[in-house]
């Protein structure tokens, strides 16, 4: 007991200096040490493939260019105590499928037992000239070419060689951030005054419809130019790799018998001129379920002005991409943080289903008789509808990560446009960057201004998960990042 001003006056000080030496403890072990490894690996196949993306079946003539995976681990150490840790793994093809990701967790956890699987991310850019990788009986792929379940093989061993690579290459590192702008996606539905008849139903909208047209009216909704980057840096604070995120698919030229990056390789070719060969490009696709790169009005100027430039719409985007990084290089050189929070989150959340109306049904029996090149899919809306009432709940994995004050988020669909700028709109971070088509392939996940404007990526052929359940996704993505940001 102390019996004497001078004894508490001693010991408020004490107590006071250690409540602030703890504060600061705390504050400190918020910031971890970075370090982080990038690798980068073919994965074009040595043998003809099925292409991905289209109805028709289309088998590759020839490699336009590679078709590629790269992969950036992350981690955060507090002396030699791992804190935290993370596997962004992007991809030249349509989607990862489940055939694909299953392997690439087996081999993985083989390689890395370690790991928890949960910190990986793969992410598509959904070019439509990548290898077909799963048997969903959709295209008919003759016997001498390369089997979707052989080439999800040799994908698959691949990507695992790129994370592993990347895994063993970690070093103390630096991350910056930067936002540009760039015009690369466009909304590619037009709606009409009066409904039209698309080959999927009559409805108001059709993707890629005519906007010449006397009857139409607009288009269906917004876009986003945004280009989110992140930059890493060595200790040096030389330039080791970027992730660029826009709100486009790849799929510029998406009929093509060639294998193709699409519009991701030149954007390679430019940044490499510019920044060096040795320098990882890590694209991803924000939200853009409803958003391509295609031209939807003033094509005729467009290309007019790409003719007298010399070069193709490809190069063109290329260029508009790396002209959004020179811009806001600049400023992100003096912005590196070596020592960081990084937060890493993962939850499986269950989305109510899109439910099949009888009305629906019928008329997909209707159009399977009329379209047999769609036959399958329509067939496949029945068999829905026979079993919908098994379970009213699609589970997908969303994760999560935080780095410093910017968050990046996952989801499985082609995601619409406005559920990524209600979840960037309302999220707590400074910068939030949004990846569709990762850690699964769903299919699109429309507004519900879509699901009433019908047509294809909005009828329900083209969905497992509706409007209801895309709102849900967004509330429980927000909450995720709510918690990463406390």
């Amino acid at each position: 007991m102390i019996k004497n001003k001078k004894g508490w006056l001693v010991f408020t000080v004490m107590c006071l200096a250690i409540v602030r030496f703890d504060y600061l403890f705390a504050v400190d072990q918020s910031l971890q040490k970075l370090y982080v490894g990038w690798a980068t690996k073919s994965i074009t196949p040595d043998k003809p493939v099925a292409l991905d993306g289209q109805f028709e079946t289309r088998i590759s003539k020839e490699i336009l260019d590679s078709v590629t995976c790269t992969a950036l681990a992350i981690e955060t150490r507090a002396g030699q105590k791992s804190i935290e840790t993370g596997i962004m793994i992007s991809c030249d093809l349509v989607v990862v499928s489940e055939d694909i990701a299953e392997k690439v967790k087996v081999l993985l956890k083989k390689e890395l037992p370690a790991f928890d699987l949960k910190k990986l991310v793969l992410n598509a850019t959904h070019t439509h000239t990548g290898p077909v990788s799963y048997d969903s009986g959709w295209y008919k792929i003759p016997k001498n070419v390369m089997q979707p379940s052989e080439y999800a093989e040799f994908a698959a061993s691949r990507i695992v060689r790129a994370a592993v690579e990347a895994w063993n290459a970690r070093k103390p590192a630096g991350m910056s951030w930067g936002l540009g702008q760039a015009v690369i996606g466009h909304n590619r539905r037009a709606v009409y005054f009066e409904p039209v008849p698309s080959g999927f139903g009559k409805g108001t909208a059709v993707m890629y419809g005519d906007t010449d047209r006397k009857d139409f009216s607009h288009i269906e909704g917004y876009e986003d130019h945004g280009v989110e980057m992140m930059f890493f840096w060595d200790e040096q604070k030389k330039l080791t790799g970027m992730v660029l995120n826009v709100a486009s698919t790849s799929q510029e030229t998406e009929n093509l018998s060639q294998l193709s990056a699409d519009f991701w390789h030149e954007v390679r070719v430019e940044l490499h001129k510019r920044y060096g060969d040795n320098i990882f490009i890590l694209p991803q696709c924000a939200a853009a379920g409803d958003i391509t790169s295609h031209l939807q009005w003033r094509e005729k100027a467009e290309m007019e002005m790409i003719k007298r430039k010399g070069i193709t719409r490809r190069q063109e985007i290329g260029l508009r991409i790396a002209n959004a990084v020179d811009e806001v290089f600049p400023y992100v050189q003096d912005n590196i943080k070596y020592e960081i929070e990084f937060r890493h989150i993962s939850d499986e959340i269950p989305l109510p289903v899109r439910k099949v109306t009888k009305e629906e049904a019928e008329q997909a029996e209707r159009l399977a008789n009329e379209q047999p090149a769609r036959a399958t899919w329509h067939r496949g809306l029945i068999e829905r509808y026979k079993k919908q009432d098994e379970n009213p709940f699609y589970p997908v994995q969303v994760n999560v990560m935080r780095l410093g004050d910017v968050v990046l988020t996952t989801n499985p669909f082609e995601l619409f446009l406005d559920y990524g700028i209600r979840i960037k709109a309302r999220s707590n971070a400074t910068l939030t960057f949004v990846v569709q088509l990762a850690n699964g392939a769903v299919d699109y996940l429309p507004t519900a201004r879509a699901e009433s404007g019908g047509g294809y990526s909005a009828v329900v052929q083209s969905t497992t998960v509706g409007s209801e359940g895309g709102q849900v996704l967004v509330e429980k993505t927000l909450e995720m990042i709510d918690n990463v940001m406390k």
